[in-house]
C-alpha cells in the first residue's frame, strides 16, 4: 500500500539549547546538532522536529518569538540553518520546524508597535479588551502559566489578551492580515527546504475570548483549511499539531486526508490519565495501566481508516518516560525497552524524543533556584502564596516539571555529560555518568541499539504500518498486549510493565504454532508458545503468520 512518506518515518524531537554545544556558551545550538547527525542517522530517524530555533527573548525558551525569519543568535544564524537542512537531507533525514503562531513575543515588532498606540497599523495583529465598568479585568479568563491571561497596557489605557506568559501576546486571528502574514512566513520556510512543521497549541488559534472559548473555537477549522490552502497544499509536507483539547472524533476534522488540514495531530489524554482533574499535574495520580490500555486502544480502532495517529511518550513539555510509565531505578534499562516496544508497535508515526534513547530519567533538583522553566517557578511562587507546601510542591515539579526533559544530553560521563565546556544554561542530571551515548553505543544490549532495531522494523514491516490493532487482556493490571492485523500477517504484541515475573496464558484464538519473534526487549526469545513466561518488564514483538 502506498503511503505519504511521514506514515513510515520516525520523527526524533530536539529541544536544540539541551541538545550539545558547539561553541562553548553553555547553551545548544545549531552546528551542534550538525555535528550529531549522524548520531541521529546511525538511530535511523527520518525526521528531526527542531523545537523552535527563531529570534526570540526566550521568556518560554524560544516558545515567545520576536522574528519569524531570522535565528536566534544564541542557535546561530540562517546560514547555519541553510546548512542543518542541507547535511541533514545528505544523510536523508528531514527537517520540521516548531510553528509558534498562537502568540508572539511581547518584544514582536508588531506588538511593540501595537501597545504603543490605537492607531498603530498593527494594533489589531492582537487582542484587546477595556477594562470592565468597575475597573476589573475584561473576564477571569487565567493563564496557563499562572495569574490573569489579561496584563494592563498603560500607553494605551486597555488589557492585552495572552494565554501564557505576559510576554507572550495572543495574536488576533480575526484579522485577516495575520494569516496572511503567516501564510507568506511558512511558504518562506517552505521554500528554504524544510518538510513541514509541528504547529505549537494550534487548537487555540481559533478563540473567542469574549465567550471564554479558548481552544476549538468556532473559526478553528476554517483558519487550518486556509494554511493548508495557502501554503501546504501540492507540497509534500508534515503537519503536526498540539491540540490538548482533541478527541477521536475531532482528530478527524484535523486529520482525515479529504479534510486536507494537518497531517496527524498530537492528543493528551494518555497524558492526563496521570494529573489530578482539578489540580492538574501539579497534582499527579498514580499511572493506571488498565487505564492507559484503554485510551490508546480507542485512538487506536477510532482513527483506523479515518486519520493518522502520533505516536509518543514524553517531549519538551512532559517527564521522562522511564520515569513516568516504567521503573527509573532498578528496572530503568528494561522498563524503557519494553515501553518503547509497545509504543513503537501501534499504528502511527512513532516520536522518539532526545535521551529517550538513551533511558534518560526525570531530575530531582533540591531547590527551586535550580529550575529554570517560567511554568515551574510561576506556579511555585503562585502556590505558596497560596498556602501550599513548598515540600509538596517540589515532589509535584520533581514528577512534573517540563525542565525533566529540558536537563542537557548526555554524550559521555566527562564533565556536564560532554554536553558544553561552559556552565551548561540549566544543570545536568547527576545520573549521566551511567547514563550517556557513549556508553550506549558500546553496549550492543543498550537501550539506544533496541529502539534503532525498533525503527528499522518499522521500514521493513508493512504491519506495523497497516495493521488494524486489537486490545488483548484489556483488564490486566501489569500487561499490555495487543495484535496487529493484515490479510497477510498478524503481529503479537506484548509488554509485562511491572516488576514481577508474570504467566500468561494467550487466547486460543491466537495461533502460536509457527510463530517468529521480530524483535524481544528482555529474555531472549525466538519463538513464543500459548504460556508465556513473562520476568519483570519483558517485552516483545512476533509474527504469528
Amino acid at each position: 500500500m502506498a503511503h505519504p512518506w511521514w506514515k513510515t518515518s520516525v520523527v526524533y524531537q530536539i529541544y536544540p539549547r539541551s541538545f550539545i554545544d558547539s561553541n562553548g556558551d553553555g547553551m545548544g545550538d545549531l552546528n551542534g546538532i550538525i555535528s550529531k547527525l549522524d548520531y541521529l542517522a546511525l538511530l535511523g530517524i527520518d525526521v528531526i522536529w527542531l523545537s523552535p530555533v527563531f529570534k526570540s527573548p526566550m521568556d518560554d525558551n524560544g516558545y515567545d518569538i520576536s522574528d519569524y525569519d531570522d535565528i536566534a543568535p544564541e542557535f546561530g544564524t540562517l546560514a547555519d540553518m541553510d546548512r542543518l537542512i542541507a547535511e541533514a537531507r545528505v544523510r536523508d533525514i528531514k527537517i520540521i520546524m516548531d510553528l509558534v503562531v498562537n502568540h508572539s513575543s511581547d518584544e514582536h515588532p508588531w506588538f511593540e508597535s501595537a501597545r504603543q498606540s490605537k492607531d498603530s497599523p498593527y494594533r489589531d495583529y492582537y487582542i484587546w479588551r477595556e477594562a470592565q465598568s468597575d475597573g476589573s479585568l475584561p473576564n477571569d479568563i487565567r493563564s496557563y502559566f499562572g495569574g490573569p491571561a489579561w496584563t494592563f497596557n498603560p500607553a494605551t489605557n486597555d488589557y492585552y489578551f495572552h494565554q501564557f506568559s505576559t510576554k507572550q501576546p495572543d495574536l488576533n486571528w480575526d484579522n485577516p492580515a495575520v494569516p496572511d502574514a503567516v501564510h507568506a512566513m511558512m511558504n518562506r520556510w517552505l521554500d528554504r527546504g524544510i518538510a513541514g512543521f509541528r504547529m505549537d497549541v494550534i487548537d487555540l488559534i481559533g478563540k473567542d475570548v469574549d465567550n471564554k472559548v479558548l481552544a476549538n473555537g468556532p473559526t478553528l477549522h476554517s483558519h487550518l483549511k486556509a494554511i493548508h490552502q495557502a501554503t501546504l497544499k501540492g507540497r509534500d509536507a508534515l503537519t503536526v499539531g498540539e491540540t490538548w483539547s482533541v478527541t477521536p472524533e475531532t482528530a478527524r476534522l484535523y486529520s482525515a486526508p479529504e479534510r486536507e488540514e494537518l497531517s496527524m495531530v498530537f492528543q493528551f489524554e494518555h497524558i492526563t490519565l496521570t494529573f489530578d482533574p482539578v489540580h492538574g499535574k501539579w497534582k499527579p495520580r498514580e499511572f493506571d495501566l488498565v487505564a492507559l490500555k484503554q485510551v490508546f486502544a480507542k485512538w487506536q480502532t477510532e482513527l483506523d481508516g479515518n486519520a493518522w495517529n502520533s505516536l509518543f511518550w514524553n517531549n519538551h513539555d512532559l517527564p521522562r518516560a522511564v520515569s513516568k510509565y516504567g521503573n527509573d531505578s532498578t528496572y530503568r534499562d528494561a522498563s524503557a525497552k519494553a515501553l518503547a516496544t509497545v509504543l513503537h508497535g501501534m499504528q502511527g508515526t512513532p516520536y522518539v524524543y532526545q535521551g529517550e534513547e538513551l533511558g534518560m530519567t526525570n531530575v530531582a533538583f533540591e531547590s527551586i533556584d535550580d529550575y529554570q522553566d517560567i511554568e515551574t517557578r510561576n506556579l511555585y511562587t503562585e502556590r505558596l502564596e497560596q498556602g501550599d507546601s513548598p515540600t509538596a510542591l517540589m515532589a509535584a515539579i520533581h514528577k512534573n516539571s517540563r525542565d525533566n526533559a529540558r536537563t542537557p544530553m548526555h554524550w559521555n560521563a566527562s564533565d556536564n555529560a560532554g554536553f558544553t565546556t561552559a556552565k551548561p544554561w540549566l544543570k545536568v542530571n547527576p545520573n549521566y555518568t551511567t547514563i550517556n551515548v557513549e556508553q550506549s553505543l558500546e553496549d550492543q544490549n543498550s537501550i539506544f541499539h533496541h529502539y534503532q532495531r525498533l525503527i528499522q522494523l518499522r521500514k521493513t514491516n508493512a504491519t506495523l504500518v497497516d495493521g488494524q490493532f486489537e486490545l488483548l487482556f484489556a483488564d490486566h493490571p501489569q500487561v499490555f498486549a495487543y495484535l496487529r492485523k493484515t490479510d497477510s500477517e498478524t503481529l503479537l504484541v506484548v509488554g509485562n510493565l511491572s516488576t514481577e515475573r508474570l504467566t500468561l496464558q494467550l487466547p486460543g484464538n491466537v495461533p502460536t504454532e509457527s510463530s517468529r519473534v521480530l524483535i524481544c526487549s528482555g529474555t531472549p526469545l525466538t519463538e513464543i508458545s500459548q504460556q508465556l513466561q513473562l520476568a519483570p518488564y519483558d517485552a516483545f514483538i512476533a509474527s504469528l503468520r
